[in-house]
């Protein structure tokens, strides 16, 4: 008896059957097994690039003004060019996943002014994307963060530290979750866009991992991160990872 393929359950659509056929080919004839370089940042780098420029990066940012496929993200879409794109290349998978994890935030809960700032150069590969939610005490238990921000006037002032973060290194973009203090727990959180190369902002190590992927712990000092860099409102940065 013949087996069908997954691709033919009436779940897929046929623009899915239709997607997942091109990104197997083109993953075939581009992507090669990086995982035996030295330089892992490089090969994350040029995969980046190359999924951008070949508009993969564009189903993992939503709005087609900002440089998205679709209004919204399509999950199934999501789930199809993961699955597809590990076959062939673990790093080219993390490389595409963590575009859309990085930029998650600004895409679901950011403003207008936000995504066309920022998703663009994601979708385009331009531009690297990171999630800063867990610290060295509060990993799992992103309520337990201890990393700060106190306002002053236009800015937020960090201050703490955030650990195995993805991409940490060679981020451009890193949405950064920190404690505000609206109220406890869960509900005094806050998320900014923090961008590489602001003062007080550092990348304090590098962590190897079995599977190589960019990952750092990061460190913010008096690293002042202007207010209209917040995604959602005050209080509302757990409510945006917990979406994203």
């Amino acid at each position: 008896m013949e087996r069908s393929s997954p691709l033919d359950w009436p779940f897929f659509e046929p623009r899915h059957r239709e997607f997942a056929t091109a990104l197997d080919a083109w993953a075939a004839a581009t992507v090669r097994d990086v995982h035996g370089d030295h330089d892992v940042d490089a090969a994350c780098r040029t995969l980046v690039k190359q999924l951008g420029e070949a508009g993969w990066l564009r189903h993992a940012v939503a709005g087609r003004e900002f440089g998205g496929a679709g209004d919204s993200i399509d999950t199934r879409t999501l789930c199809l060019a993961r699955e597809t794109l590990a076959r062939h290349n673990g790093l080219a998978d993390f490389a595409f996943a963590m575009q859309g994890l990085g930029s998650g935030a600004i895409s679901l809960a950011g403003t207008a002014a936000q995504k066309a700032r920022w998703l663009p150069r994601v979708a385009a590969g331009e531009a690297i994307a990171a999630f800063a939610l867990s610290e060295p005490e509060a990993g799992s238990d992103g309520a337990a963060m201890q990393c700060a921000a106190r306002k002053d006037v236009r800015t937020a002032i960090l201050d703490g530290e955030k650990t195995w973060i993805s991409n940490g290194g060679i981020a451009d973009v890193h949405v950064v979750f920190v404690r505000t203090g609206e109220a406890p727990g869960a509900r005094g959180l806050s998320a900014f866009v923090v961008e590489a190369g602001t003062p007080g902002f550092e990348i304090a190590e590098r962590i190897d991992v079995i599977a190589p992927h960019p990952l750092a712990r990061l460190r913010f000092s008096h690293c002042r991160v202007p207010l209209s860099h917040r995604i959602g409102e005050p209080g509302e940065g757990f409510k945006v990872a917990m979406r994203t």
